[in-house]
């Protein structure tokens, strides 16, 4: 599976809201590099890490991720998307890297 196609599968667990299916796609050392707080964020590593990372966001049904427009290379991808919840918006940019057919590192700005 190539890059783009990696993360628009990682993008459509996500946007399903299933945790679960997002991390099986993965790897088992994948680390997340968060915006906040700022201005460095937290960086997760790890399937465990990601989870508590991401619980919250999955939990907030008001909150969706869109992406709107993507850029891809054979093992990295990268995605300025729109952030919305009730009550405002944000946008950024992702940075994707992947390895055997998962995600291996997604990093925010």
């Amino acid at each position: 599976m190539d890059a783009l196609a990696i993360v628009e599968a990682f993008g459509a667990a996500w946007a399903a809201r299933d945790l679960e299916a997002t991390l099986l796609l993965v790897t088992d050392d994948c680390a997340f590099e968060s915006t906040e707080p700022g201005p460095d964020g937290i960086r997760y590593e790890g399937r465990d890490s990601l989870r508590g990372a991401w619980r919250p966001i999955f939990d907030d049904k008001d909150a969706v991720f869109q992406a709107e427009e993507t850029f891809a290379t054979p093992d990295r991808v990268v995605q300025c998307w729109r952030y919305s919840w009730r009550g405002g918006h944000v946008r950024g940019v992702d940075m994707f890297h992947t390895r055997d057919g998962l995600v291996a590192e997604n990093s925010r700005t």
